[in-house]
């Protein structure tokens, strides 16, 4: 796949989300949104805005962020953490309407592995969404968990482990080799450390030259992908938008290195200092998970104690650095940029397309506890990496300070055209005061004031 056209076209709207699912189109300010955004893109008389890279017969995937059922931290708060329902069914109504009738689409989300899928789909309304066309649609609409495995945690802790059933045509396992962005620090001694307990599993797929990732064959083989994510700020990663998403299309999570074990001064990552503390605390950490992985889950709840007395004596995660939390982390960037480009390389879909939900984005700490930061806009393009820059912008950050920008995609990475839908919408995003970094980027990421931008 190339990637041809680079615009960014920005709305905003100063009223929230509905709140009554399966948020039809009447009395729906956000839909109109949405709507607009599409016609200021791809104007047509007839309405067809999606008709100009989707036809009649295709199969389309949508691709939300709903990486948690909830905030990590407050039960009641999820409308900052995940893509709004009101978002999808918008899109879903005008990609029925450029099918024609015929063709397929398909909501397909990997969440995080601890998360129940149905309780998330539910909580954001996707799955009224998908419900309602279910009953009305000629066009069969379906919701996928690409998932092969789900747990059950209590306070950090795996209790329980469920296979599942994943993507029905299965998962492609893509070797990058030297196209991969780790090919330069391949050498390092220090050991990647994925999303499970299991490092050596991580290490089997990204070593001896080998850099693979496990992808869902329903992205890969679609005709359109449409992705759907949220925009938040991210605690490996500066920032999450369309690149970051694109983490969801992995079907084992151990195919993504998130850190290396240790710090700077041993090759790693994982902290940003050395002390007696921070590498007493990667060896008793590293000893202890490896053990959990191979107990049975009743044997690891008696753990939970355990962990208790050692957030207090190390810190709590809430504001101590590690697990690569923090601007030093040179290998989340590495797999996100990974996953772009072998979604580029390797996928049939003949159009690509993001729509970012940032009506309320997250701030601070991001991507599964960030404040609620009420911005209002919606952007979309068919860069993604395009799309990042702007909004990295618009945040207040440097795009230059994220690894998975500064490194360009493709040979060429022209200087995206920056469209407004309105000069109302143009002056809310202006306006817009910057947003707060996670405590690990703080004093790295912001742009200077005099900085020159895209925009």
């Amino acid at each position: 796949m190339k990637l041809k056209d680079h615009r960014v076209i920005l709305n905003a709207q100063r009223a929230s989300y509905p709140t009554d699912p399966p948020f039809g189109p009447e009395d729906n300010a956000l839909y109109q949104s949405v709507t607009d955004l599409l016609k200021t893109a791809y104007p047509a008389p007839d309405g067809n805005y999606l008709g100009a890279l989707i036809k009649p017969g295709d199969k389309v995937v949508i691709k939300p962020n709903v990486v948690k059922a909830s905030h990590e931290r407050k039960e009641g708060e999820w409308e900052q953490v995940v893509t709004h329902g009101a978002v999808v069914r918008a899109v879903i109504d005008h990609v029925l309407t450029a099918l024609k009738g015929e063709g397929e689409v398909i909501v397909a989300e990997a969440p995080q592995t601890d998360t129940p899928f149905n309780v998330a789909m539910e909580r954001c309304g996707i799955k009224a969404v998908v419900d309602h066309y279910q009953n009305t649609s000629p066009v069969k609409v379906t919701i996928l968990d690409l998932r092969k495995e789900e747990w059950v945690a209590k306070d950090g802790i795996v209790v329980k482990r469920t296979e599942l059933p994943g993507d029905p045509l299965g998962y492609k396992e893509i070797d990058l080799g030297d196209k991969s962005a780790f090919c330069e620090v391949e050498n390092n001694s220090s050991p990647f450390y994925g999303a499970d307990y299991d490092i050596e599993k991580t290490a089997e797929h990204h070593s001896g030259g080998r850099h693979e990732y496990l992808i869902s064959n329903t992205i890969l083989e679609c005709d359109v992908l449409i992705n759907l994510p949220k925009l938040k700020t991210h605690k490996k990663t500066g920032m999450t938008c369309a690149m970051k998403n694109l983490v969801g299309v992995n079907g084992d999570k151990n195919y993504l290195p998130h850190y290396r074990l240790g710090d700077p001064a041993s090759g790693g990552d994982q902290f940003s200092k050395h002390d007696l503390k921070t590498a007493s605390e990667r060896k008793l950490v590293t000893i202890w998970k490896k053990a959990m992985y191979r107990l049975p889950g009743f044997v690891n709840e008696c753990f939970r104690p355990v962990k208790a007395f050692m957030r207090l004596f190390y810190g709590d995660t809430k504001n101590t650095v590690r697990s690569g939390n923090w601007h030093g982390n040179d290998t989340c960037w590495r797999m996100v940029w990974d996953l772009n480009k072998a979604f580029l390389i390797f996928a049939k879909a003949r159009s690509y397309l993001t729509i970012v939900d940032a009506i309320a984005a997250g701030e601070g700490d991001g991507p599964l506890a960030p404040d609620r930061k009420d911005c209002g806009w919606l952007a979309m393009g068919e860069d993604p990496q395009a799309i990042d820059r702007v909004l990295s912008e618009l945040m207040g950050f440097d795009p230059e300070k994220m690894g998975f920008l500064k490194r360009p995609l493709e040979e060429e990475c022209p200087t995206p055209e920056v469209i407004f839908v309105s000069e109302e919408a143009k002056e809310q995003i202006m306006t817009t005061p910057p947003f707060e970094p996670h405590f690990g980027w703080k004093g790295h990421i912001e742009l200077p004031k005099d900085a020159k931008k895209v925009l």
